[in-house]
């Protein structure tokens, strides 16, 4: 049962839990890391680890959704991003790079500013495609209508519709919103959706079609939503949630799973790895990959909150760099402060508690810090 807490009178609050509260707890059995399986599957796209690349430039150009692929991961490249409004955005990330840290946001919101040019839609997403790898790309609720169109036609494998919150009813006065679920089965290609950070939100986002559900806001390490909008959510609980409805709507629809995927807030290995035992499938990077060498942030990480042009909701941070891509994943890791090696931390827990595949490790017990 949920507890409640009585902030005030008339007034009571849910009791809810952050990663770093919870603990994974192993089991009777244990097994060798290098006999469980770490693969996933959203639709007809199959991957051997369970690592989403996010749609943020400090992470994810054509280069690294490329590489990503490679790895046996997914990279979403942001649609909305520096790669689609310039033709050589590099010196834009090597000048939002260097800035003092009391001019970035400013610069930031001058920069994006540009237009977003359909044609560099089409030109970034061939070039991923060219590569061999699945090819996903990520637009906001606001310019879905807009651009859906050009990313269809430029033969996008996964369609990601990314927001702080996205909702199933989105009600307007000035403009007809987007209607998910009819957009959603007019597509001929799978969608990935969200945030959504509640049990009731996921469950109609999931009602509407979508492949996938992104639970939480996004942004991590570089949001404000809490200090500007008042709007969090501990990742602990909306995951735990988002993974019961999931549970309920399978019932609901007769047996239609749809793939439960962490977004922001796991900024280590630690992190990472419970939000499995959690009840994600796959989990969406932010920080840890722009930590990489190959980042297009070059150590500095920010996302898309950050650019809105009346109340920026995120900023730029500097993350620093630990190793390349490469040893970000899979290792080898010399450090203990599990910024490095994700992969190779999930199998070692998967092992060590018992379990075989993502499915079975979904079950595994947690218990909550003490202090709780």
């Amino acid at each position: 049962m949920s507890q409640e807490i009585e902030i005030g009178l008339g007034k009571k609050g849910r009791l809810a839990y952050s990663l770093d509260d919870v603990s994974i707890v192993p089991s009777r059995r244990t097994r060798d890391p290098q006999d469980v399986s770490t693969s996933w599957q959203v639709d007809a796209y199959e991957f051997d680890v369970p690592v989403i690349g996010a749609p943020m430039d400090s992470v994810t150009s054509p280069a690294t959704a490329i590489a990503m692929g490679k790895m046996g991961a997914l990279g979403v490249l942001d649609l909305e991003g520096l790669w689609t409004r310039y033709d050589d955005p590099q010196p834009l990330l090597d000048e939002i790079a260097q800035l003092p840290a009391d001019k970035a946001t400013e610069r930031i919101q001058q920069i994006y500013a540009e237009p977003i040019k359909p044609e560099l839609i089409v030109e970034r997403l061939h070039e991923i495609r060219d590569a061999g790898v699945t090819v996903a790309g990520a637009l906001s609720p606001q310019r879905t209508q807009d651009y859906y169109s050009t990313v269809l036609e430029a033969g996008v494998d996964l369609f990601v519709i990314r927001g702080t919150v996205v909702s199933a009813e989105h009600v307007s006065k000035d403009h007809e919103p987007l209607n998910l679920k009819k957009f959603i089965y007019d597509l001929d290609v799978p969608v990935i959706v969200g945030g959504a950070a509640n049990y009731t939100a996921a469950l109609h986002l999931m009602r509407t079609g979508a492949a996938g559900v992104l639970v939480g806001f996004g942004g991590g390490a570089v949001s404000a939503n809490r200090n500007t909008i008042g709007v969090h959510a501990p990742m602990a609980t909306a995951i735990a949630d988002v993974a019961e409805a999931r549970r309920d709507y399978m019932d609901e629809s007769g047996g239609r799973y749809v793939q439960v995927i962490a977004d922001g807030g796991m900024g280590d290995s630690g992190s990472f790895v419970k939000a499995f035992a959690l009840g994600a499938d796959a989990v969406m990077l932010g920080s840890p990959l722009a930590r990489a060498s190959e980042a297009p942030g070059k150590g500095m990480h920010w996302g898309a909150e950050a650019r809105h042009q009346t109340l920026p909701r995120g900023f730029r941070t500097n993350v620093g760099t630990v190793g390349s891509l490469q040893e970000v994943m899979f290792g080898p890791s010399h450090n203990a402060d599990g910024t490095t090696n994700f992969v190779g931390a999930l199998r070692r827990a998967m092992a060590t508690t018992g379990y075989i595949d993502l499915k079975s490790f979904q079950r595994c017990p947690v218990t909550v810090a003490s202090s709780h």
